[in-house]
């Protein structure tokens, strides 16, 4: 039985950009993993439209980092996991994190959904808009009612 795969872009915050995170079978990994305030990775780092996503798999195994704490990574660890297709299956293994005993188990994806799912997020661009240099968080309300 495979995983199943999900890929949702986070409206900025107050703290962070606009940050990806990932539910497998509906439960959210990064949360899970790191704990409430704890932040995926930067849109703008791995759905970049100018080349190929870091959250692409290749035969060539390589560590991602998926998250990290609200204390930030530097401070108490990143969540990562070894990202590798093998054939008709993409695998999540290997994971390394702040808390060892929150780490998830192996996911095993059917490549073409991972693919399918990883192409999906990465043509919804409606984050872009926030990183236009022009945008900015809204700080205080217009008492305009504009």
């Amino acid at each position: 039985m495979f995983n199943r795969l999900e890929i949702a872009v986070l409206p900025p915050g107050i703290r962070w950009d606009c940050q990806v995170r990932f539910w497998v079978d509906g439960c959210e990994v990064v949360e899970a993993a790191v704990d409430e305030g704890g932040r995926g990775p930067l849109a703008a780092q791995v759905l970049q439209a100018d080349r190929p996503s870091p959250l692409a798999a290749t035969s060539g195994a390589r560590r991602l980092r998926l998250g990290e704490p609200v204390c930030t990574g530097g401070c108490c660890g990143f969540l990562t996991a070894v990202v590798q297709r093998c054939g008709g299956l993409v695998v999540w293994s290997d994971w390394e994190g702040p808390y060892q005993d929150h780490l998830p188990a192996d996911f095993h994806f059917d490549a073409v959904q991972y693919d399918a799912e990883l192409a999906r997020a990465l043509a919804d661009r409606w984050w872009d808009i926030y990183t236009d240099p022009t945008w900015r968080m809204p700080t205080e309300v217009d008492d305009t009612g504009l």
